[in-house]
């Protein structure tokens, strides 16, 4: 519980980070640049956090390495969704990130239990 808990803290920050990053890239980059520069900046700061706090397990190279495989599905989904909410429904590029990563915040729970824990743990 307290795994999932923790979690969700560093998720929220994580939120906020990209959040800003995005609104700050946005002044001078297309919503999809800033989008994918944000997600990318932000998903660094995530592994550290989550190594640190989430998992409370040592962050090496390789967990480094393949903590993006984490949010590949996150990352799709947030994409999709982002396309959609501006370009299918017009709905303005403000909000549409954070409408869009929720639904992607189980599957990124379980992927990254399984990249930053032990095999005989997660």
């Amino acid at each position: 519980m307290r795994q999932i808990l923790t979690f969700a803290a560093v998720g929220v920050v994580n939120t906020a980070t990209y959040y800003c990053l995005y609104l700050l890239f946005l002044t001078g980059l297309p919503y999809l640049a800033a989008h994918i520069l944000a997600f990318t900046l932000a998903m660094v700061g995530s592994f550290f956090l989550n190594a640190r706090f989430t998992y409370r397990t040592p962050p090496t190279w390789r967990k480094f390495l393949l903590f993006p495989l984490t949010n590949v599905t996150n990352f799709v989904i947030t994409t999709a969704g982002v396309y959609l909410i501006v370009d299918v429904l017009h709905a303005g590029n403000r909000f549409a990130p954070l409408a869009a990563s929720a639904a992607a915040i189980p599957v990124t729970f379980v992927v990254s239990r399984w990249v930053m824990l032990p095999r005989s743990i997660a």
